[in-house]
């Protein structure tokens, strides 16, 4: 293989171990074996197990991070849908690499580049993404700030509880998290009313075969026994 592509089966190969096992039982050797090469040849690419390590992460945070890009234009509904479709895209190929993403903070190490601010770097491109979705501007409120970085939050301690058994169907949380965005808006706007008026702005775009006219739908379907 050329440099290149062996570094990139070298960062494959740790990605995939490091979703099995905690980065302390993972080994240079155990990186060799997987990758059918021999332990001096994985440092002639990477100089040290945290190397290594630090590229598997950034990799998988680069690919995730673009799963929320999305073109800003029809309703809100169907465009978080897409993102949540790609999210799930990504965390349904790739289950060990976004758990050793979200999970292996000790994977990198700690300050700059370490695995914990990687995995910042991907929740705040998430929430900016997000933010510019609903028009907020250079200066969003608290609690629009505290609705979007709580979301982004849910997403991921969703995906993570779905790899350990995926026992409901993805499509439905797929959707379920984007009820779950409408709700949090809808709570907040019940408290606020700048976000009152950002839900009143939303929602006239959105069609009425839309996720959150489906959610509507739903709760009024709903006899929760207290009238």
């Amino acid at each position: 293989m050329g440099v290149e592509e062996r570094k990139r089966q070298l960062i494959g190969v740790a990605l995939e171990l490091l979703g099995r096992r905690s980065p302390e039982d993972v080994s240079i050797d155990d990186i060799a074996t997987a990758a059918g090469i021999s332990r001096p040849l994985v440092y002639h690419y990477f100089p040290g197990k945290q190397s290594l390590y630090a590229a598997a992460l950034r990799r998988a945070a680069d690919d995730l991070a673009l799963r929320f890009e999305e073109p800003r234009t029809g309703p809100l509904g169907a465009r978080l849908l897409r993102v949540m479709g790609r999210f799930f895209d990504f965390v349904d190929e790739h289950g060990p690499g976004f758990a050793a993403l979200m999970r292996g903070s000790s994977a990198a190490g700690a300050g700059p580049g370490g695995a914990g601010a990687v995995v910042d770097e991907v929740r705040q491109a998430a929430y900016e993404q997000i933010l510019g979705h609903l028009d907020a501007g250079e200066n969003p409120s608290p609690r629009l700030r505290i609705v979007v970085r709580s979301w982004v939050s849910l997403a991921e301690s969703t995906a993570l509880t779905w790899l350990d058994g995926r026992e409901v169907p993805r499509a439905e949380l797929e959707l379920q998290l984007v009820h779950d965005f409408a709700a949090l808006v809808a709570v907040s706007a019940a408290h606020d009313e700048g976000m009152a008026a950002l839900l009143r702005r939303v929602l006239v775009t959105e069609p009425p075969d839309g996720p959150f006219a489906e959610l509507v739908e739903r709760l009024g379907r709903l006899d929760l026994g207290l009238h």
